[in-house]
């Protein structure tokens, strides 16, 4: 190689970084290689890549797996790979930039037995927490939880979780989704979830849950979240606070609640679903008005009087309606999509009459 090659690189040869050493050519070929520094450079470079999980994080993950009785879920979960690199640790999320561990997804897996390891709340970056079809996952939401601060969605759905909804999950504020549906919670709702300022949706529906729905979900500050505690035994009267928000979708339907639910209802609002059917509700019917923006209505088998308002034919959008087993009386509005649903979303009511029943108004 000639001297104008090397002179062009302009590179001081005397220079001991293994890097260098071993890209700098000479007029009888390349540089003896510096083995010591070019050893040491590698096992940094080595080192480097290896620690890019972060100790603890990689430490938690372990204790988490050996909780879980290693099950086959896991199987990735070994030195072999990074638990930051990619998607090599199955469900395993990391922030690209800080290696930290920001997202665990555990689902799908009767293999997995027994409770909430604690060590998940040893995972203080985490803002995903998914536990979904883990039907032999048991016991309560463990405390541990509530260190967790960073946690955004919390989703422990379908399986067999049980003992009351944590009271310390209204600290967590920056919470925007908590789903804990199809599960076997008891006891109350928690009134200091309504703290949360920052929530989208609270679901809660297919639980063992009882009493009444706490009067705090009527103030809730910042974002108005969808409700869904459907399949409960809830009871007693809806907070007339709920009047003042402006919820896009309530699903209050199969629970044991009473009274008056007119408050959900107005033309000023942006609701798009409201189900309460399969309740104790009575309230007049006839002097409700709509958002233009309801898409799903169903009312069925409750106590609810009065008629079928005419300002419903307006609504452009409605693709689902049942007000069957009531105590609804006068003629089926004309109109708009009404005549679109079977009589099955009529029957069973007092005196109603009119398409698509096959009852004449007298």
């Amino acid at each position: 190689m000639s001297s104008k090659r090397v002179k062009h690189l302009s590179i001081n040869t005397k220079l001991h970084s293994p890097l260098l050493l071993c890209s700098i050519p000479n007029n009888s070929g390349y540089l003896n290689m510096d083995a010591f520094h070019l050893s040491a450079f590698l096992l940094l470079l080595l080192s480097s890549l290896s620690s890019a999980c972060n100790p603890n994080d990689k430490r938690a993950l372990y204790q988490i797996k050996k909780s879980f009785n290693n099950s086959y879920h896991f199987a990735s979960w070994t030195n072999q790979y990074d638990c930051c690199s990619g998607d090599a640790w199955y469900g395993v999320d990391c922030d690209p930039v800080t290696h930290r561990v920001n997202g665990l997804r555990i689902f799908n897996d009767p293999e997995i037995v027994g409770q909430i390891p604690s060590t998940i709340g040893d995972l203080y970056y985490l803002d995903l927490l998914l536990l979904h079809k883990l039907p032999n996952l048991t016991g309560p939401i463990p405390p541990a939880i509530g260190k967790l601060q960073n946690l955004r969605t919390l989703m422990l759905t379908d399986n067999s979780l049980s003992g009351p909804i944590p009271e310390f999950l209204g600290t967590m504020q920056n919470l925007t989704l908590i789903e804990l549906s199809f599960n076997k919670f008891s006891g109350s709702i928690p009134a200091v979830l309504g703290n949360l300022n920052k929530i989208t949706a609270i679901w809660l529906d297919r639980n063992q849950l009882t009493g009444s729905i706490p009067e705090s979900f009527g103030r809730f500050q910042g974002s108005v979240p969808d409700l869904k505690l459907s399949h409960n035994m809830l009871s007693g009267e809806i907070p007339a606070s709920l009047g003042n928000l402006d919820f896009s979708n309530i699903d209050f339907s199969r629970n044991q609640l009473e009274g008056d639910a007119s408050m959900l209802f107005s033309a000023k609002k942006s609701t798009q679903e409201i189900d309460i059917s399969r309740n104790l509700f009575e309230f007049d019917f006839s002097n409700v008005t709509f958002p233009t923006t309801l898409t799903n209505l169903d009312i069925s088998h409750n106590k609810i009087q009065g008629n079928i308002p005419s300002e419903i034919t307006e609504l452009q959008n409605l693709q689902f309606f049942n007000v069957s087993y009531n105590r609804l009386c006068g003629e089926i509005p004309q109109g708009g999509k009404l005549q679109d649903f079977d009589s099955s979303s009529y029957f069973h009511n007092r005196c109603l009459c009119g398409a698509p029943l096959n009852v004449t108004c007298k």
